[in-house]
């Protein structure tokens, strides 16, 4: 797998990442041993940039990929987030906490989980509107000096917010949801990213399992799948959305590559300063998914699935008022 860089200060990661939140919650059972498993599958196959954060479990997502790479952690480029508080006794309680005190604690609480003596991208996972973006990042960039960090990131942030936060310390990364069919970042944010020399993680470039074509409706995920709620499987979007999947289906069969690898080409096809980390807790679908990264698209191919893309239907998320827009 190709490294390419993200940001202007020169991080080195894969081309495509792997995103480990399903691992531990959100998406149905969890299975430990074969999500160690697939990370350590992620390594062998080039796969440098690993995602977590501290709200995933809430903390267990963290402990688990510390272990899974205690003894491998010169391969590993190690994301973690902080500021979406979530409470172990009532884990449906949510909260977002943008302090400079919280940010040196959530720090230090996450590398005691992550069994690592730095984080090397750490990112404000979403921005408090109570508290001035400049205090927040000023407290990020205090962990750099201190060697706790290495480079910075914001989550879900507006074209604004960035800029005001890279005139503070330099932001790496922006990480936000990018995919075929979640596209509202191409109007602001990602020539905002571009002008000031950041990059573009990208999370849920498989529109949460829906661009694979596996999931047809509410009854494909279990009963503890919190994407019996997602807006864009409702039956008011449904039919919709997989209009648009068939379209995507048979593209890829036209192509000989699966859906999958077809949505993720799509993402990889916007450049190099973009880098989507899908995530799996399964080594068979990690497999499928870096088969992606070797698959050229035409300009005219790209553009259009990108056509197709804007056809989406509903919102994505039931709640959008966290997102700093």
């Amino acid at each position: 797998m190709r490294t390419v860089t993200l940001g202007s200060a020169g991080l080195q990661v894969s081309q495509q990442g792997l995103g480990c939140m399903g691992m531990s919650e959100f998406y149905g059972e969890t299975d430990d041993t074969e999500s160690i498993a697939t990370i350590h599958r992620a390594l062998d196959l080039g796969v440098t940039l690993l995602d977590t954060a501290d709200m995933y479990g809430p903390h267990t997502n963290e402990r688990l990929v510390g272990a899974a790479i205690a003894d491998r952690r010169e391969q590993v480029v190690l994301a973690t987030k902080f500021g979406i508080i979530r409470d172990p006794a009532d884990p449906s309680a949510r909260g977002i906490n943008g302090r400079p005190e919280y940010v040196r604690a959530s720090a230090d609480a996450s590398l005691a989980r992550l069994g690592v003596d730095h984080i090397d991208l750490y990112y404000q996972h979403r921005v408090d509107p109570t508290v001035p973006i400049e205090e927040t990042v000023g407290a990020m960039s205090e962990l750099v000096t201190a060697g706790k960090v290495r480079y910075l990131g914001l989550s879900e942030a507006s074209a604004a917010t960035i800029r005001r936060a890279h005139a503070v310390a330099p932001i790496t990364a922006v990480q936000s949801e990018y995919s075929l069919w979640t596209r509202e970042l191409e109007q602001d944010i990602l020539p905002t990213l571009r002008e000031l020399g950041i990059g573009l993680v990208a999370y849920s470039p498989l529109g949460r399992g829906f661009l694979t074509g596996a999931l047809r409706s509410t009854a494909d995920v279990g009963p503890g799948d919190y994407r019996r709620g997602y807006p864009r499987m409702q039956d008011e979007h449904l039919a919709a959305n997989l209009a648009l999947v068939a379209e995507i289906e048979k593209l890829a069969t036209d192509k000989g590559v699966t859906p999958a690898q077809l949505a993720l080409a799509w993402v990889h096809h916007q450049g190099d300063d973009v880098v989507p980390i899908p995530g799996t807790k399964r080594r068979r679908y990690l497999e499928d998914n870096i088969g992606a990264a070797a698959i050229t698209l035409t300009d005219a191919e790209a553009d259009h699935l990108g056509t197709l893309g804007t056809s989406a239907a509903g919102a994505r998320y039931p709640d959008m008022s966290t997102i700093d827009r």
